[in-house]
């Protein structure tokens, strides 16, 4: 028996494809004999018509994936993409990073008495001017040019 007509009509009022329309294999009779709209609404009340949840995407893996990352996993050499500056926040972000840091060290030079007014504005501008690659390149500098004072015991 063909139930095609009913299966439209049943799409039609319960808002679904009709692929996900299932008729109860017990009351197809009841069915086939169902030919207006009103009398498949019935069927459907009554429970001879079923309309099938909407099949999801579970979010099991990524929650599991998500868990993992949380305790610092998956991030070996393989899930990395993109260079070191791209990850820091690019090569501007790394410059900040560096400047700030050397900043920062001959102020702590500076305060501690290790090195002079005049040294400090000196190796300032040479921050500035991208001179130095890292605070042990300005303490290894400080040392061969004999810039820092030395404390009198």
């Amino acid at each position: 028996m063909d139930l095609s007509l009913q299966k439209k009509l049943a799409s039609e009022i319960l808002k679904c494809s009709y692929k996900r329309v299932i008729f109860n294999p017990e009351r197809l009779q009841d069915i086939s004999a169902a030919i207006t709209k009103e009398d498949i609404r019935r069927l459907i009340d009554e429970g001879a018509i079923i309309k099938l949840q909407k099949k999801g995407v579970s979010r099991a893996r990524a929650k599991k994936i998500h868990a993992q990352k949380k305790k610092a996993r998956r991030i070996g050499p393989g899930s990395k993409k993109g260079k070191r500056s791209a990850r820091i926040g690019g090569e501007k972000r790394a410059w900040i990073n560096k400047v700030r840091s050397q900043r920062r060290y001959i102020s702590e030079l500076k305060e501690k008495g290790l090195i002079t007014k005049e040294t400090y504005k000196k190796i300032y501008a040479q921050i500035s001017g991208g001179f130095f690659r890292s605070r042990k390149h300005i303490q290894i500098y400080l040392q061969d040019s004999g810039l820092f004072i030395k404390k009198e015991q």
